[in-house]
């Protein structure tokens, strides 16, 4: 799902310039293959459930514990052994216990809502963000206490999975780093911008109506111009 996004724009080349860096872990990678094979003792036929049925009753799925907590810790293993570019990682046993530079994030509509600000104090504060993708009703609840996960909505809507959610963090995230955008367009991530933008022609005439350029943006008055775009 994620391959088409990342390879492509700006994102892709930050990857291709090693300025950014996504890894991927499969909790069906971290579990045994299901009781029901072993009891019947049948061949495996590569099954490996990541879910179960909810205590107390209740719709739809919930993803087990002990396969997320499993590729959570595999994957702060990883943020403790891999080089990033200019940061010092700590031993894994010190990062269980004080991951001041690695954040784990679980996807949830009723969680706290994503923002620029929130990309903005990610870059400054972590080297590495761990994004939990759930999918069915959610992960069993001990995997967020244990991991102290924080739970992030992008919205207030339902979507199928966290996948969606993951790909419009490592965007936004990525912006704020360092020569990700490059120096024209991060000068222009700062600048005041509007929601009113226009370019050529001058004067665009549509079904026998002819639409303008506001006059202040021809003016050459970069300060009136500002102002204009504040007010927008």
């Amino acid at each position: 799902m994620f391959s088409s996004y990342l390879n492509e724009s700006i994102v892709g080349r930050a990857l291709k310039n090693k300025l950014i860096e996504v890894k991927f872990y499969n909790p069906r990678d971290f579990t045994r293959p299901s009781e029901a094979f072993k009891r019947r003792r049948v061949k495996d036929n590569g099954y490996r459930p990541v879910d179960d049925k909810p205590y107390g009753g209740g719709p739809g799925m919930v993803m087990r514990a002990e396969p997320m907590l499993k590729a959570i810790e595999y994957a702060l293993r990883k943020c403790s052994r891999s080089g990033f570019p200019t940061t010092q990682r700590q031993p894994f046993a010190r990062t269980l216990s004080k991951r001041s530079r690695i954040k784990i994030i679980n996807f949830s509509p009723s969680g706290k809502k994503f923002n620029t600000a929130y990309a903005k104090n990610s870059v400054k504060k972590y080297t590495d963000i761990i994004l939990i993708s759930g999918r069915y009703e959610g992960i069993d609840m001990r995997v967020k206490k244990i991991f102290k996960a924080e739970d992030i909505s992008i919205g207030d809507y339902v979507l199928t999975g966290g996948e969606l959610p993951a790909m419009v963090l490592i965007d936004s995230i990525s912006r704020q780093i360092p020569r990700v955008l490059g120096k024209y367009e991060s000068l222009e991530e700062e600048r005041v911008s509007s929601s009113e933008v226009y370019t050529r022609p001058e004067v665009l005439k549509y079904k026998n109506k002819n639409y303008k350029v506001p006059k202040v943006l021809l003016s050459g008055n970069h300060k009136k111009i500002e102002e204009w775009k504040k007010n927008r």
